[in-house]
């Protein structure tokens, strides 16, 4: 017998509005039938291609220390750096720059979310293929 992960959880101080703020981010869409709405205490997004789904749930305690687990995204459309520059822009903040940590054209940028949540931007699938891995 085996497990699925069924979902992602992020706790989080406002559930609703960090939800929104990364179903921009990812292009990901409220669960069909399930509405999030301001003051919702739980709030799922999902990916309509694979169905991968990011439940943000209250937690009355703040980020105190680095994530034990986080996202690696690449960019569905352009480059690792237009991406960055469009999450920035979003209000993520930079926390470690390491492109060109492997040689020209590798690595990769941590940032966090309005709340804190580290997440990674990696190269796009194209960059890495151009690169030859």
């Amino acid at each position: 017998m085996t497990s699925f992960v069924s979902h992602t959880s992020v706790d989080c101080a406002n559930a609703f509005e960090l939800s929104q703020w990364w179903k921009r981010l990812l292009g990901y869409v409220d669960v069909e039938g399930d509405p999030n709405e301001p003051g919702d205490e739980e709030c799922a997004i999902r990916d309509a291609d694979s169905g991968h789904e990011i439940l943000f749930i209250e937690v009355p305690e703040g980020k105190a220390v680095k994530n034990r687990l986080h996202f690696d995204l690449r960019p569905r459309t352009g480059d690792r750096d237009a991406e960055i520059e469009r999450v920035i822009a979003m209000g993520a903040r930079e926390v470690a720059d390491l492109r060109g940590k492997y040689g020209p054209g590798t690595g990769w940028v941590v940032l966090a979310d309005p709340e804190g949540n580290e997440f990674c931007i990696l190269r796009s699938e194209a960059e890495v293929a151009s690169s030859g891995g």
